[in-house]
């Protein structure tokens, strides 16, 4: 069966990691279609509908020998994916596509600078645990309340750095403020960065214009735009990509 093809999982439990972020175990027998190491990747849950389907996007935040974590943004107006996940129980089966390709931060700067929203988080947590243990650097990381702040595993040498903002996607330049209050350290960084679509070009900008980052060293992606569905995000994000 390949990888892409559609297929069922089992839900095997839930927990809430943080105030607005659940974590959905599955398994099944089809959990071992997914190859190893791909902490990171990304998975598409598909949600029939009357018309076609709905695809959403997330990525894979844990994988065991026969599970996989997938953490779920608990957002007020929830889409089909946190509304599913939040009323999922044991048992329950989701159809799922992928794994799609890993997206880690490069290993060619001098340090590393790593910046995401809530919805980065899982994506975040994975590079952060498998940078060399001499890195330094900073994970910029926004957050809904003090109490989503999670212990995350990295080095000593790269600080953690939290911005509350209880109105996700609604200050756009949170994040470019906080990474205008931190040192620049010298030499090259390699960058990783996903977030709101607004934030993002506002951070592309900075990182582009301002420190003149090398296109090798960066990865900047939007994972959502405040007041679209995935599909309408994805059309931006096609027109934002042909006049970047």
């Amino acid at each position: 069966m390949s990888r892409m093809q559609p297929r069922d999982f089992i839900v095997i439990r839930k927990e809430l990691i943080s105030p607005n972020m659940l974590r959905v175990t599955l398994g099944g027998d089809n959990v071992q279609t997914i190859p190893d190491d791909q902490e990171s990747g990304y998975v598409k849950l598909i949600f029939p509908t009357d018309g076609k389907p709905l695809f959403r996007t997330y990525t894979i935040r844990h994988q065991r020998h026969n599970e996989i974590d997938i953490d779920f943004m608990l957002h007020e107006d929830g889409g089909p994916a946190s509304s599913w996940a939040k009323s999922s129980q044991p048992g329950d089966s989701i159809c799922i596509g992928g794994p799609g390709p890993k997206k880690m931060i490069a290993n060619t700067g001098d340090w590393y600078l790593l910046v995401g929203d809530m919805t980065a988080l899982p994506a975040i947590s994975v590079n952060l645990a498998q940078l060399p243990e001499d890195a330094k650097g900073y994970a910029v990381i926004e957050v809904v309340s003090e109490a989503d702040i999670q212990p995350l595993e990295h080095p000593e040498g790269i600080k953690m750095v939290w911005a509350i903002n209880p109105h996700p996607g609604q200050q756009s330049d949170l994040l470019l403020k906080q990474l205008q209050s931190l040192e620049w350290l010298q030499g090259s960084p390699a960058v990783w960065t996903a977030c709101e679509f607004n934030s993002m070009k506002t951070l592309r900008n900075f990182f582009k214009k301002d420190k003149a980052v090398s296109k090798e060293n960066l990865y900047i992606s939007s994972y959502w735009k405040l007041g679209s569905n995935e599909d309408q995000h994805k059309e931006v994000k096609r027109q934002d990509a042909e006049m970047a």
